[in-house]
């Protein structure tokens, strides 16, 4: 695929799965950075980690 049509298919993504795959990406991010660093983790902890994060923080919040 070239670059260019990979951008437009990128642009033509709705906004909610733009986001989705935003945040997918952030653990391989993660453990890449930390690898880098010297300091490796478990990508799969890193997954189970944010998927967690990411339940929380869809929860519907309580009204006070």
């Amino acid at each position: 695929m070239e670059w260019k049509e990979a951008i437009r298919e990128w642009r033509a993504l709705p906004e909610e799965e733009q986001q989705r795959r935003r945040r997918a990406s952030i653990p391989r991010k993660v453990a890449r950075s930390m690898a880098f660093e010297g300091e490796p983790v478990d990508l799969g902890e890193l997954d189970a980690w944010h998927a967690r994060r990411a339940m929380l923080s869809e929860r519907p919040k309580q009204e006070v």
